[in-house]
């Protein structure tokens, strides 16, 4: 699957004052190191940057151009006019672009999906208007009533097209999950050829304590690759992501967790539940595994000390 590098974002500290200094090597090192463990795409979240980002987004695309050239890059910006800008470095460069993102809504759809159409890139479009839908339904309506029919008005193929059906915080919020993989199952049947599918990742995580997020993350990844997930904004430097990553590509059965996460990706595929009896309830990491798919299930309220119950 392909892995969009999230480290380079605007919200980070690092990475503001690098852009406002203008100070490319910590942004390069990012980069470098994303690419190292296994990101397909760099996204340089630069925010909105009303005043400069017409500068910003080109800039950016240069530096990273010569710390991982050859690197797909996706520009992640509500700046329609910066991402125009990046789009055009980005053809110049010869460099293999993606804007992030569209949605359903009318003044965002007609200020930046044609720019994908221009310049024949790949586009992600938020599944939402005003509000996210809170079903599979409703974003499955969106996608296909306003974005689909849109980017088929532009001719961009579906190939290029990057549905998101956003996810959205277990803490409070946790009744999303499954509408979420719900709907990348539906955006893969609406269609022939289908669009593609992506998400953010560690959005289902926000909030929750630190020591605890690369697991839902991991679990919550693994349910959407077996519903049809092709990509996902996250961060490559997770060495458990990127294990549990391989285990399903390569389906390695090898260890007990292996086969563990294996069953949960093939009842899931085939819209069945993991049970107690697929679970060694004596092994630690298993019974850490079945806690968090019933929490993504919405079976079980979710508390900070899930785990400890």
């Amino acid at each position: 699957m392909l892995i969009i590098g999230e480290n380079i974002q605007i919200i980070s500290t690092l990475v503001k004052n690098a852009v406002n200094n203008r100070d490319a090597k910590p942004l390069q090192d990012l980069a470098r190191k994303q690419v190292e463990m296994g990101a397909g795409m760099i996204d340089l979240n630069i925010g909105r940057r009303k005043k400069d980002g017409t500068e910003v987004m080109p800039w950016m695309v240069d530096i990273m151009h010569e710390a991982v050239p050859g690197t797909p890059l996706s520009l992640d910006t509500t700046n329609a006019a910066a991402v125009e800008a990046g789009l055009k470095r980005c053809k110049e460069l010869g460099i293999e672009a993606m804007i992030n993102s569209a949605s359903a809504e009318p003044e965002r759809l007609e200020a930046v999906m044609p720019l994908a159409a221009e310049y024949d890139c790949k586009i992600i479009a938020l599944t939402m208007a005003a509000n996210i839908p809170a079903s599979a339904d409703g974003r499955v309506e969106l996608a296909m009533n306003v974005i689909v029919p849109k980017a088929m008005e532009l001719g961009i193929p579906m190939e290029h097209l990057y549905l998101d059906p956003l996810a959205m915080t277990v803490n409070g919020m946790q009744d999303h999950a499954l509408e979420t993989i719900n709907a990348v199952r539906m955006f893969k049947m609406m269609l022939d050829p289908p669009p593609m599918t992506t998400i953010g990742l560690s959005n289902v995580s926000n909030t929750t304590p630190h020591e605890g997020r690369s697991l839902i993350n991991c679990i919550f990844l693994v349910m959407l690759l077996a519903a049809g997930l092709d990509s996902a904004i996250a961060d490559p430097l997770d060495e458990k992501q990127n294990e549990i990553i391989r285990i399903i590509e390569q389906r390695d059965d090898s260890t007990p967790v292996g086969k563990l996460l294996l069953t949960l990706y093939d009842e899931t595929a085939a819209m069945e539940s993991l049970e107690p009896d697929d679970v060694d309830m004596s092994d630690p990491d298993q019974v850490a595994i079945f806690k968090t798919v019933q929490i993504l299930e919405n079976r079980v309220i979710y508390a900070k000390s899930y785990l400890e119950v």
